[in-house]
């Protein structure tokens, strides 16, 4: 009764973010049981770590497309940035900072700064750009930097660092050097850093960040802008320094879920299936299942639509047509007014609310 009226004096946003966390940290208590007693599949324990770095990509474009009301269709450009900078450290460092618990936060660091720090420059440009006009120019972001990677040869040896953008011959490497970055073959060899119990600590603590700048006083003008630019305007909200603010800190989250990939494999490669167009679709198609504007909403669907093809490969033929379905009804789920007053009445938060009233007249 007393942890009932506790919880009850939080704040509404504080409720929620103790109830998303304490599910996340549920589930991975319960994968890490299943794991133990042998009970979890290969193939299941094998998404673990993508679950957790796609729910991040959702979540942060989340705060771009929700959020801040713009349509941005180049988030795998800043995924593929700290993708590659985390990479590129963690190569480069490996046989000089040994310990993983200090070289892989610094990879971290790392793809998030030059992640943030593109984003930053590409929203001081495409920023004063609208609707059509600013996802073509974002989308076109993501295939330039695709496409740069797969053409840049870097290489070190005793004299230093060399470049090449024709193949890896014209680096001129003694006979210690090493290619890090090799063309279209990327990055190989990078430390299998990543791990589901850091995966998951880092989508609580995006998770966390994104919604604490939500519930700001910036997260308010942020929103603000988006339900109607001119009257934001009007009362002295800067317009550009909160577009700005929001476009480099959901890059930076971008950059982080892209060092998490990055050392969950054994090749890095900038191809069109992991950072092109399509990669930047279903991100979007996460936060538009999930809701806009709803965070937790986005991890949701990230989890359940990288789930669902994989346990549809026994259905070769008909996979993609129930693919197809099921993102039909999430989508009249989500939207439909009826579907809506259901699940506010029988979701946990609905549940919990129902809860706390009946505490409350019992007190």
């Amino acid at each position: 009764m007393k942890q009932w009226k506790v919880f009850n004096q939080l704040n509404k946003s504080t409720r929620a973010n103790v109830i998303t966390i304490g599910v996340i940290a549920i589930i991975y208590v319960l994968c890490q049981l299943l794991i133990a007693v042998g009970a979890l599949s290969n193939l299941m324990q094998g998404l673990l770590v993508p679950l957790c770095y796609y729910s991040i990509l959702a979540v942060s474009l989340n705060l771009t497309v929700g959020i801040l009301g713009e349509l941005s269709l180049g988030h795998a450009g800043f995924m593929c940035i700290g993708a590659f900078s985390g990479a590129f450290f963690s190569r480069l460092t490996e046989n000089t900072i040994t310990s993983p618990w200090i070289r892989f936060p610094l990879a971290i660091m790392i793809g998030a700064i030059f992640a943030a720090l593109f984003g930053g420059l590409i929203g001081i440009v495409v920023l004063r750009l609208r609707g059509d006009y600013l996802a073509i120019v974002t989308l076109a972001f993501g295939e330039i930097i695709k496409n740069i990677i797969n053409v840049l040869y870097i290489g070190i040896d005793g004299s230093g660092f060399h470049f090449s953008m024709k193949d890896s011959l014209s680096l001129g490497l003694a006979k210690d050097g090493d290619i890090i970055l090799n063309g279209a073959k990327g990055i190989t060899g990078t430390p299998n850093d990543t791990t589901f119990t850091i995966a998951a600590l880092f989508l609580i603590v995006v998770y966390l960040i994104i919604t604490n700048l939500v519930n700001s006083r910036s997260g308010r003008a942020i929103q603000a802008i988006r339900d109607n630019r001119i009257a934001a305007e009007s009362v002295g909200i800067d317009i550009t320094k909160f577009k700005i603010l929001a476009f480099t800190l959901s890059a930076a989250m971008a950059g982080i879920a892209g060092v998490l990939y990055s050392h969950n494999i054994s090749t890095l490669v900038a191809t069109p299936k992991n950072f092109g167009y399509n990669m930047s679709i279903m991100i979007l198609v996460f936060v538009v299942l999930g809701g806009m504007g709803n965070i937790r909403g986005s991890i949701i669907a990230a989890v359940l639509l990288t789930l669902l093809p994989e346990y549809l490969r026994f259905m070769q033929d008909y996979r993609m047509l129930i693919y197809a379905i099921v993102l039909i009804v999430m989508m009249i789920f989500n939207w439909n007014p009826a579907c809506i007053a259901w699940r506010k009445n029988h979701t946990i938060k609905g549940t919990l609310l129902s809860l706390l009233k009946k505490n409350r007249k019992e007190a």
